[in-house]
């Protein structure tokens, strides 16, 4: 199906742009969103009656967008989550997750704004992109931990499973050695 981009579309166009989609992708997101008209004559000539309007509504969404952006670009957020010896989280962490945390330090995002490459499923820090307008994202940092002693490590730059793990492995060699040491010890009576 052919249609005319309303907004700026990631990986598909422009505004003005004509572009061939697929039927559902038109019926189901683009046309909805009211983020394309069908490509026919009448369409056109209401697209380019309104092209100034529409574009002008986009140059002021952006220029909010990029406010906004100041205000969380290069921020950071602490998620304290349960999570096993190994740095496994005990569920994932969710688009819906980082967002309410943004929230919280108060700017106004919403979850499909969060852009998450895969989803978060181990304790560590993660960069994460909001996507504030088509065309303006900001960069937040993410620190999954699970107390807020161990988010300040992991800040500082410590792996907290690596430490852990070498922690257990000093405490399991010094058993070792104890265990040894009272094995050879010469337990038989004196006369």
């Amino acid at each position: 199906m052919q249609v005319i981009l309303l907004e700026r579309v990631e990986n598909l166009g422009a505004i003005g742009d004509e572009v061939k989609v697929r039927d559902g992708f038109a019926r189901n997101f683009l046309l909805p969103q009211k983020k394309a008209l069908r490509a026919n004559e009448a369409n056109k000539k209401l697209f380019e009656a309104r092209r100034a309007e529409i574009e002008a509504q986009n140059a002021a969404a952006r220029a909010a967008a990029e406010k906004a952006s100041g205000k969380i670009d290069g921020s950071s957020y602490v998620l304290i989550r349960q999570a096993g010896e190994a740095g496994q989280l005990y569920g994932s962490v969710s688009p819906r997750d980082i967002a309410d945390e943004i929230n919280k330090k108060g700017a106004k995002v919403d979850k499909a704004n969060i852009v998450l490459d895969k989803p978060i499923k181990t304790i560590g820090l993660y960069d994460v992109r909001v996507r504030l307008h088509a065309e303006v994202y900001a960069g937040i940092k993410v620190n999954v931990a699970r107390s807020t002693d161990e988010a300040e490590r992991q800040a500082k730059g410590e792996n907290v499973i690596a430490s852990a793990a070498q922690a257990d492995k000093e405490e399991s060699a010094a058993q070792a050695k104890e265990i040894a040491a009272s094995a050879f010890v010469d337990k038989s009576p004196r006369e």
